[in-house]
C-alpha cells in the first residue's frame, strides 16, 4: 500500500472470489479482504473488487455476491465509491470475462426492467465489462454495463487491448453513455507458464513501453485508466519495486533504472493525467 502511494495510484482492485472458492492455482481471497482494506485505509487507498469468473456465475449468483460485498465492506472508509452523472455514488465492480455470460443474462441484472435488476436497488453499482472482441461491444450495450476495460496487458493481443483501437472505442463508448477504462501495462512476459507464448512477450524497453500505454490512454481520452498489473509476476507485468534475483523463471530486468522506476513512471503520468483532466491533486 505504501508503495501505491508512492506511485498516486488511487485505487486497488482486488482479484475476488466468493468466500470458500478461488481458481486453480490460488487460494480464497475472501479471507484477507477486512485486512486489505485496513492496510488501504492506512495509506488512504481506496479497494474495488475485480470478481473473477467463478464456477456458477450467471445473474442471479453475481446478484448475491455483490450484495454479500457491500453487506460486508461497503461501510469501511476504504470501499471505493464513485460518482456518477446521476448524481448517485455507487461501488465500482470490474467483471472479468464477462463475455462468458451472454446479453441476456446480464440484462437481467443490469437492466432496470431485468427480471433479477439489481439497479435502484442498495446493491446497485458501476459494473465494467471486459472488451476483448470488437464485437462484444453490441453484448455490453444490450447486456446494461457500464463501461468497458481492456485488461490484458500486451499491445495486439486482442482488440481491446491494442493501443490503435483505443480513440475509436473511446468514441463508441461516448455514444453509449459508458465509461471508457483502458488498461495499460509496463510488458509483458509468461513463458514460464505458457512456454508457447512468446510472440505476446513485449519487452519493457527501459520502460519505454509503459510510457507509450499510458501516453495512448491519456490520448484516446481514458475516462480511468487501470494498470495490468501491481504484482502479478508470473505474466510479467509487476510494477512493484523490485532488484535483480537469480530465478529459474523468466522476468524482464528493471535494469539499469533503480528498483522504483515504475512506480517513478506511474506517479509521472497520474501528475500528467490529472493535469489534463483537471483533477485536483490525491490528498497526501
Amino acid at each position: 500500500m505504501k508503495q501505491l502511494r508512492m506511485a498516486a495510484i488511487g485505487v486497488l482492485a482486488v482479484s475476488w472470489y466468493p468466500p470458500g472458492m478461488k481458481d486453480e492455482n490460488g487460494e480464497p481471497t475472501d479471507d484477507i479482504v477486512p485486512l486489505i482494506l485496513e492496510v488501504a485505509h492506512k495509506y488512504d487507498v481506496k479497494v474495488t473488487f475485480h470478481i473473477e469468473p467463478y464456477e456458477g456465475r450467471d445473474e442471479r449468483s453475481m446478484f448475491n455476491n455483490v450484495k454479500y460485498i457491500i453487506q460486508n465492506y461497503g461501510e469501511h472508509p476504504a470501499f471505493y465509491r464513485q460518482s456518477t452523472n446521476t448524481g448517485k455514488f455507487l461501488p465500482l465492480f470490474y467483471v472479468y470475462d464477462s463475455y462468458l455470460l451472454n446479453s441476456e443474462q446480464w440484462a437481467k441484472l443490469l437492466k432496470h426492467t431485468g427480471s433479477s435488476s439489481i439497479r435502484d436497488t442498495l446493491y446497485d453499482g458501476i459494473f465494467i465489462a471486459l472488451l476483448v472482441e470488437e464485437k462484444h461491444k453490441t453484448d455490453i450495450v444490450m447486456g446494461g454495463f457500464d463501461g468497458v476495460y481492456t485488461y490484458f496487458a500486451t499491445n495486439g493481443f486482442s482488440y481491446g487491448s491494442t493501443h490503435g483501437n483505443w480513440k475509436s472505442i473511446k468514441a463508441f463508448c461516448e455514444d453509449n453513455n459508458l465509461l471508457f477504462i483502458p488498461s495499460v501495462g509496463p510488458g509483458y512476459v509468461d513463458t514460464s507458464i505458457r512456454p508457447w507464448n512468446f510472440r505476446n512477450t513485449r519487452n519493457r524497453i527501459n520502460g519505454r513501453y509503459y510510457e507509450m500505454a499510458l501516453r495512448s490512454a491519456l490520448e484516446a481520452g481514458a475516462d480511468i485508466v487501470s494498470i495490468t498489473s501491481f504484482n502479478e509476476w508470473h505474466e510479467g507485468t509487476q510494477i512493484e519495486m523490485a532488484i535483480p534475483k537469480t530465478s529459474q523463471a523468466v522476468y524482464l530486468d528493471y535494469l539499469p533504472h533503480k528498483p522504483a522506476v515504475y512506480l517513478d513512471i506511474t506517479r509521472k503520468w497520474s501528475k500528467i493525467f490529472r493535469s489534463e483532466r483537471k483533477i485536483p491533486p490525491i490528498s497526501a
